[in-house]
């Protein structure tokens, strides 16, 4: 049987409280795009960590991606993409929202570490006010690292100021999860917020 974790929690973002890009989102990248799916999706991905970490800007990031694709996107179609793609990240899991909520009113200390290029991140806090209920939010675009590089992990301890043996850290990749392991944290791949209550005695 696994040990309840009643210390601290650092929680991935998307596939964990917000909902993985959702499908209908994707498919109207694409179109907008206008090339085929599966060179759209490596062109995308490939760049995605650059992005995420601040190291390109929106514009350069779809720039980049039109160069991969062997096109080029003028600046009207990058609005649009850039549109689409902040759109099709939009959704949240409500009862991960009351988790997060009930946590940090019995006093937990929680933090948040996401993958995530600043359009997006922007966007999210002015819709989701329930990320108040983080003593540390760490978006990869304003701390220039991203999952899975330790430091990334170790800047959120730090701010924390808990020592990472007593964090458990959740995600939906078992890499980052792994990393997170890697420098000293508890680590929780997560399917559920049922087993994941269970496991923090909630």
């Amino acid at each position: 049987m696994t040990e309840t974790h009643r210390g601290a929690v650092l929680f991935d973002l998307f596939g964990v409280i917000a909902l993985p890009q959702d499908d209908a989102g994707k498919g109207r990248l694409v179109r907008t795009a206008g090339v085929p799916n599966e060179p759209f999706w490596k062109a995308y991905w490939d760049l995605r960590r650059r992005y995420d970490r601040g190291d390109l800007d929106g514009y350069a990031y779809w720039k980049g991606v039109g160069e991969r694709l062997g096109t080029e996107f003028d600046d009207a179609k990058i609005i649009e993409l850039l549109k689409f793609d902040v759109e099709s990240w939009r959704g949240v899991d409500s009862e991960m929202v009351d988790l997060v909520q009930g946590l940090a009113a019995s006093g937990r200390t929680i933090g948040l570490l996401s993958n995530i290029p600043t359009e997006l991140a922007d966007r999210f806090e002015n819709e989701n006010r329930w990320l108040e209920a983080f003593g540390v939010v760490a978006f990869s675009c304003r701390i220039n690292m991203a999952k899975p590089e330790a430091g990334a992990y170790l800047w959120c301890a730090e701010r924390m100021g808990v020592d990472p043996r007593d964090i458990l850290f959740t995600d939906d990749r078992l890499d980052n999860v792994e990393a997170a392991r890697g420098v000293g944290m508890r680590g929780h791949v997560f399917t559920n917020a049922g087993t994941l209550r269970r496991l923090l005695g909630e």
